[in-house]
Protein backbone atom coordinates (compact mmCIF):
# COMPACT_ATOMS: atom_id res chain seq x y z
CA UNK A 1 0.00 0.00 0.00
CA UNK A 2 1.62 3.12 -0.44
CA UNK A 3 -0.35 6.41 1.54
CA UNK A 4 0.38 9.81 1.12
CA UNK A 5 1.58 10.91 5.14
CA UNK A 6 1.87 14.46 6.51
CA UNK A 7 3.30 14.31 9.82
CA UNK A 8 2.47 16.37 12.49
CA UNK A 9 5.32 19.14 13.11
CA UNK A 10 8.37 17.78 14.88
CA UNK A 11 7.21 13.89 13.66
CA UNK A 12 10.33 12.28 11.36
CA UNK A 13 8.33 10.74 8.35
CA UNK A 14 10.29 7.83 9.34
CA UNK A 15 8.48 7.88 12.14
CA UNK A 16 5.12 8.43 10.81
CA UNK A 17 5.77 6.05 8.27
CA UNK A 18 6.57 3.07 10.65
CA UNK A 19 3.26 4.62 13.08
CA UNK A 20 1.13 3.86 9.80
CA UNK A 21 2.17 0.14 9.34
CA UNK A 22 1.83 -0.25 12.87
CA UNK A 23 -1.86 1.15 13.27
CA UNK A 24 -2.89 -0.45 9.90
CA UNK A 25 -2.28 -4.39 11.14
CA UNK A 26 -1.45 -5.06 14.45
CA UNK A 27 -0.92 -1.70 16.56
CA UNK A 28 -3.66 -0.84 19.11
CA UNK A 29 -3.57 1.76 22.02
CA UNK A 30 -5.05 -0.76 24.64
CA UNK A 31 -4.10 -4.15 25.57
CA UNK A 32 -5.47 -6.58 24.09
CA UNK A 33 -5.85 -10.07 26.22
CA UNK A 34 -5.30 -12.06 22.92
CA UNK A 35 -1.57 -10.56 22.45
CA UNK A 36 -0.07 -13.16 24.21
CA UNK A 37 -1.62 -15.94 22.14
CA UNK A 38 0.47 -15.34 19.29
CA UNK A 39 3.54 -13.48 17.72
CA UNK A 40 2.96 -10.23 16.53
CA UNK A 41 5.80 -10.08 14.50
CA UNK A 42 4.14 -12.77 11.75
CA UNK A 43 1.45 -10.07 11.50
CA UNK A 44 2.61 -6.82 11.71
CA UNK A 45 2.57 -4.18 8.75
CA UNK A 46 6.24 -3.16 7.86
CA UNK A 47 7.10 0.37 6.06
CA UNK A 48 9.72 -0.53 3.81
CA UNK A 49 9.82 2.57 2.09
CA UNK A 50 9.44 6.58 2.63
CA UNK A 51 9.85 9.36 -0.80
CA UNK A 52 9.21 12.86 -0.18
CA UNK A 53 6.28 14.28 -2.70
CA UNK A 54 7.86 16.30 -5.56
CA UNK A 55 6.46 19.56 -5.10
CA UNK A 56 5.30 19.40 -1.74
CA UNK A 57 6.04 20.72 1.54
CA UNK A 58 6.15 18.09 4.35
CA UNK A 59 4.23 15.18 2.18
CA UNK A 60 5.71 11.98 1.65
CA UNK A 61 4.64 8.23 0.18
CA UNK A 62 5.40 5.37 2.76
CA UNK A 63 5.55 2.46 1.31
CA UNK A 64 3.64 -0.57 3.69
CA UNK A 65 4.02 -4.28 3.12
CA UNK A 66 1.65 -6.57 4.64
CA UNK A 67 1.97 -10.36 5.19
CA UNK A 68 -1.66 -12.26 3.81
CA UNK A 69 -1.56 -13.86 7.00
CA UNK A 70 -3.31 -10.56 8.26
CA UNK A 71 -6.34 -11.08 5.87
CA UNK A 72 -9.35 -13.40 5.56
CA UNK A 73 -9.29 -15.60 3.04
CA UNK A 74 -12.01 -13.96 0.12
CA UNK A 75 -12.90 -10.74 2.42
CA UNK A 76 -12.16 -7.54 0.54
CA UNK A 77 -13.87 -5.94 3.67
CA UNK A 78 -12.03 -7.52 5.62
CA UNK A 79 -8.65 -6.53 4.12
CA UNK A 80 -10.03 -2.74 3.27
CA UNK A 81 -10.84 -2.63 7.13
CA UNK A 82 -7.31 -3.69 8.43
CA UNK A 83 -5.61 -1.30 6.36
CA UNK A 84 -7.62 1.68 6.44
CA UNK A 85 -9.91 1.28 8.99
CA UNK A 86 -8.76 2.67 12.08
CA UNK A 87 -5.70 4.86 10.49
CA UNK A 88 -6.73 7.79 9.95
CA UNK A 89 -6.95 9.08 13.03
CA UNK A 90 -3.78 8.77 14.37
CA UNK A 91 -1.98 11.61 15.69
CA UNK A 92 1.26 11.74 15.24
CA UNK A 93 -0.32 12.72 11.41
CA UNK A 94 -1.76 16.01 10.38
CA UNK A 95 -3.28 14.15 7.03
CA UNK A 96 -3.17 10.74 5.35
CA UNK A 97 -4.65 8.95 2.15
CA UNK A 98 -4.39 5.83 0.49
CA UNK A 99 -2.96 6.59 -2.90
CA UNK A 100 -2.02 3.00 -4.19
CA UNK A 101 -2.86 -0.39 -3.31
CA UNK A 102 -1.57 -3.69 -5.30
CA UNK A 103 -2.84 -6.88 -4.23
CA UNK A 104 -1.07 -10.19 -4.93
CA UNK A 105 -2.27 -12.37 -7.36
CA UNK A 106 -2.31 -15.18 -4.31
CA UNK A 107 -4.62 -13.52 -2.35
CA UNK A 108 -7.01 -12.09 -5.31
CA UNK A 109 -7.48 -16.13 -6.21
CA UNK A 110 -9.28 -16.07 -2.81
CA UNK A 111 -12.83 -14.03 -4.28
CA UNK A 112 -15.06 -15.86 -5.24
CA UNK A 113 -16.85 -13.12 -6.76
CA UNK A 114 -20.55 -11.74 -6.52
CA UNK A 115 -22.89 -14.10 -4.13
CA UNK A 116 -25.12 -13.59 -6.43
CA UNK A 117 -23.47 -13.63 -9.94
CA UNK A 118 -23.10 -10.66 -11.85
CA UNK A 119 -26.73 -8.37 -12.27
CA UNK A 120 -26.84 -4.81 -14.74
Amino acid sequence: AAFRVTPQPGVPPEEAGAAVAAESSTGTWTTVWTDGLTSLDRYKGRCYGIEPVPGEENQYIAYVAYPLDLFEEGSVTNMFTSIVGNVFGFKALRALRLEDLRIPPAYTKTFQGPPHGIQV
